[in-house]
């Protein structure tokens, strides 16, 4: 065989070795599961993922949600793309169950976050603001107007305003009864009371549900809400009293005409003058919509992680770099290298735990409104359903800012882990980012959502301190007398490795540092400090309680979830939830060994095993992110395809997205610069300098 034969036979042997394509079915071939059954195991059953996939094949074949261009849009072309969905969504929404269509809406948030809010602000927050603060007959009302069905109708929640945000009750905008007239008089007082950040305000909007002071005879009965006509549907001007206007670009989603408005005077009618204001049964209650919310955010935040690990993890299975002495010139998958095993395993294991919680939530949250219907106020009933509304107002609260941050953090992460391309646009995960950011402040600031977690443990504390019985999520305080203290009694190091050990090293951790909390703030009230300023004073102990509580809940869903398995799926996910419990451990060893549940050996054990367990979870990261069941298509990224052939479909998206023509600005900018005469700057630089000079003399 001649030199070039041989070189040639060498190159045949290096490209098959490192095919992408090839290195994708080398890891798929690893299952050690059935990735169809943990699929219906994510989605909750055979026929929701048969659902899915069928709105994902759907959404595909149509030009309205075709994705190729979409890092391309303007502001102006994204929103008018955005508004031209609705038509199609609607009719679905006119002939699907309230079930289907959700689920429909679950996988629209994975490919056009923006079009999802623009659609849920009417839908969720405006249609569950009616649905939480008006009677049977003022919904009626609303509902013959067209709010269900768009018609002549699109809402929106005008809450956010430009001075405040999370302090509901602090709101500036009043609506003052007007006795003489039967009429509510919404006004904006001041600047800062200007309604802000309105999802389809500038473009989109007929009417409002308007967060205002109630003022009736001179006295204010806190911040209640109103519906107020804001255009005229037939020439969708603004109405008298209306000023509205479009705040801008935004980080992200600009495909919702976030706006502001400010009212003048502006009255809506009242069917009763008798000036008597009745507050509803359970005042939380007021803000169900935005509790509905927070557990939908759950949910995207482990929808979400999934979409960017699907791409940072597959892309990590094909892309090699570096070759060690042993390997005849073939560099290192980064999906074998320990560290990148570290970067992304434990994101993994927290996917599935805030998957897992989000189901978890979502029946939660059911099973209180279902309540919520039947029961009657002072019945035993209306009592354990209002338990039920603290435990799931507070858990969504934390979870939804944990979760939330947890995601945030996850996409970030993912793209540094694609390296230099993560920064491109047609990675996906920048606009994945910039997207999902918001999620962190709007419905609920997330430091402000934590502290109200934290508010609620310390009330816990308070009540089991007197002896009640605690709604299961915070059950554990019921036993601090056996937790406080109390160190972990294994008999190996390996015996550790049990999720009945690690769920009672969170409840340790959590009790101790509740407890903190509470004490904290009962010092500050013994300094005579009012309720809510000692709530002030502790806020970094709350939020610390308030972590801790979170991490440990989503933990012991994850663990109740594995414990319900059987079949080929528990050991993997066995392997799975363990890397999540050891990793969050280790993250937050600190107070493992401060309240010396754990030792400190049995911490360096406990670091070693995330190492073990990353490797394990390694070795079945591609089924994992597989049985995530996200098409080419809802991934839209060429880094996350599913064959594997990353570098062909990431340039020929390139080149199609970037045709090559005549040069933009040669003619008028770099011409000038590279062809101009030398000599002629000398003289200029010479003249100026004898200009200086002669300044410099005179």
């Amino acid at each position: 065989m001649s030199t070039i034969q041989q070189q040639s036979t060498k190159e045949q042997q290096y490209a098959k070795a490192v095919d992408p394509v090839a290195s994708m079915n080398e890891e798929r071939a690893k299952a050690s599961f059935n990735i169809r059954d943990m699929t219906y195991l994510l989605d909750g059953g055979e026929k929701s993922t048969s659902l899915k996939e069928k709105f994902m094949m759907e959404l595909e074949r149509d030009p309205l949600f075709k994705m190729e261009d979409f890092h391309d849009l303007s502001k102006a072309e994204l929103r008018e793309r955005t508004m031209e969905k609705f038509r199609s969504i609607v009719h679905h929404l006119q002939n699907e169950s309230v079930d289907i269509f959700k689920k429909r809406m679950e996988v629209i948030s994975m490919i056009d976050p923006g079009f999802w809010t623009r659609f849920g602000v009417h839908y969720g927050l405006f249609i569950g603001a009616l649905q939480s603060n008006a009677t049977a007959g003022q919904f009626g009302y609303w509902f013959e107007k067209g709010a269900l069905s768009l018609s002549r109708f699109f809402g929106v929640f005008a809450m956010t305003e430009l001075g405040h945000g999370s302090n509901v009750p602090g709101l500036e905008t009043t609506a003052t009864f007007d006795e003489a007239s039967d009429q509510f008089v919404i006004h904006t007082p001041t600047l800062t009371a200007t309604k802000w950040w309105i999802g389809g305000a500038a473009h989109s909007a007929t009417h409002a549900s308007v967060f205002a002071q109630l003022i009736v005879k001179g006295k204010r009965y806190g911040t209640k809400c109103f519906v107020v006509p804001l255009r005229d549907p037939d020439t969708y001007n603004t109405l008298p009293g209306i000023n509205i206007g479009d705040i801008g670009k935004k980080m992200g989603r600009d495909g919702i005409d976030n706006g502001y408005i400010q009212f003048t005077n502006v009255r809506i009618p009242e069917v009763s003058r008798t000036g008597e204001v009745q507050e509803p049964k359970l005042q939380q209650l007021t803000y169900g919509a935005l509790l509905q919310g927070r557990v939908a955010m759950v949910v995207d935040s482990g929808n979400t992680s999934k979409k960017a690990l699907s791409i940072a993890i597959r892309y990590a299975a094909v892309r090699r770099q570096f070759a060690n002495s042993k390997s005849n010139g073939v560099e290192t998958k980064l999906l074998d290298y320990p560290i990148h095993q570290r970067r992304l395993m434990p994101l993994l294991a927290q996917t599935f735990a805030m998957l897992l919680s989000g189901i978890e939530m979502t029946a939660m949250y059911n099973n209180l409104m279902g309540r919520l219907e039947t029961a009657k106020e002072g019945d035993k009933d209306m009592d354990q359903v209002i338990e039920m509304l603290k435990e799931t107002h507070s858990t969504s609260a934390g979870l939804k800012a944990f979760c939330t941050w947890n995601c945030l953090n996850t996409i970030e992460q993912c793209r540094q882990a694609c390296g230099g391309h993560g920064y491109s646009a047609y990675t996906g995960l920048a606009g994945m980012y910039q997207d999902f950011a918001v999620q962190c402040t709007w419905e609920g600031d997330n430091t402000i959502l934590a502290l109200q977690a934290g508010r609620y443990l310390i009330s816990s504390y308070n009540e089991a301190m007197k002896g009640k019985q605690l709604s299961p999520g915070v059950g554990y305080l019921n036993n601090l007398d056996s937790l406080i203290g109390k160190k972990c009694q294994v008999t190996s190091a390996e015996a550790i490795l049990d999720p009945k050990v690690i769920t009672e090293g969170w409840q340790v951790v959590c009790a101790n540092v509740v407890k903190n909390a509470a004490l904290e703030f009962e010092q500050c009230r013994k300094q005579g400090l009012d309720t809510d300023d000692a709530y002030e004073q502790c806020s970094q102990s709350r939020l610390y309680a308030a972590k801790l509580h979170s991490y440990g809940y989503l933990f012991n869903r994850f663990a109740d979830a594995v414990s319900k398995i059987e079949g080929n799926l528990k050991k993997v996910l066995l392997d799975v939830c363990l890397l999540y419990g050891l990793y969050t451990i280790e993250e937050n060893a600190g107070a493992f060994l401060q309240y010396e549940y754990f030792s400190p050996q049995q911490m360096e054990f406990i670091r070693t095993q995330v190492n073990v367990y990353c490797k394990a979870v390694r070795d079945q990261a591609i089924p994992l992110v597989d049985s995530f069941n996200l098409t080419d298509y809802i991934i839209n990224s060429p880094l996350g395809c599913a064959d594997g052939d990353v570098y062909v479909k990431y340039f020929a998206q390139v080149q199609r997205q970037n045709p090559q023509g005549e040069h933009p600005y040669f003619d008028r900018l770099i011409k000038p610069l590279i062809h101009r005469n030398m000599d002629d700057d000398d003289m200029d630089d010479e003249q100026a300098g004898l200009e200086d000079e002669d300044e410099d003399q005179e």
